[in-house]
């Protein structure tokens, strides 16, 4: 009934509410982020596609330097082309909140020579399906990043459409794109489920 209606919305009965509580508990369906009160599937989202860099791969198999990934406007511009017409407006409100600002360089004089004084550490975005505390972004997708800290150690964190998040910290690039591979294994999920794969909530 739920992937039959165009608002995943089924009657609110005492049968019907009980069914889905076992199908929340059992992490079958999930808040729909674009129907309040609606529901949707796991199995309706598992067939929706996830986005991250598409050069990701020469990055896994060293053929490129982190600094040449795909930058996270051109990711965050697939999602928004995937989605209905009527969603794009909505989601492209959270182009900041989810692309980021660009870190501004300046550079100091120091003598004769100019000292960068920033510069971007690697940063690499992903939209996959699913929800957290709160529902995701249009289209039901939780956003992420794979990033580098400033000790040089890595991070991997997800985001849903409000203040939902959970990371995993990871010693090396290698470790922190394994742990993305298993998120994308594992969509679409609840991230209270990113738990078993060592994320710390909050």
């Amino acid at each position: 009934m739920i992937e039959h209606s165009p608002t995943g919305v089924v009657p609110v009965t005492p049968s019907y509410q009980d069914a889905l509580n076992r199908l929340y508990a059992s992490h079958q369906v999930y808040a729909n982020a674009d129907h309040k009160g609606g529901h949707a599937t796991a199995r309706s989202l598992a067939r929706m596609p996830s986005f991250l860099a598409g050069n990701l791969a020469a990055l896994v198999a060293g053929e490129i330097g982190p600094e040449a990934l795909e930058a996270n406007s051109g990711i965050f511009d697939r999602y928004l082309a995937s989605l209905p017409a009527d969603r794009r407006e909505r989601a492209g409100a959270f182009r900041t909140k989810v692309v980021g600002r660009p870190i501004l360089h300046r550079a100091k004089h120091v003598g004769a020579e100019k000292v960068q004084a920033a510069h971007d550490l690697p940063h690499s975005l992903f939209l996959v399906p699913g929800t957290g505390p709160h529902p995701g972004l249009p289209g039901n997708y939780l956003y992420g990043s794979v990033l580098q800290l400033g000790d040089g150690s890595w991070a991997v964190q997800v985001h849903d459409s409000d203040d939902g998040a959970a990371s995993v910290g990871a010693p090396t690039m290698p470790e922190a794109l394994a742990k993305l591979q298993e998120i994308l294994d594992s969509a679409p999920f609840n991230m209270n489920e990113l738990g078993a794969l060592g994320f710390k909530l909050g």
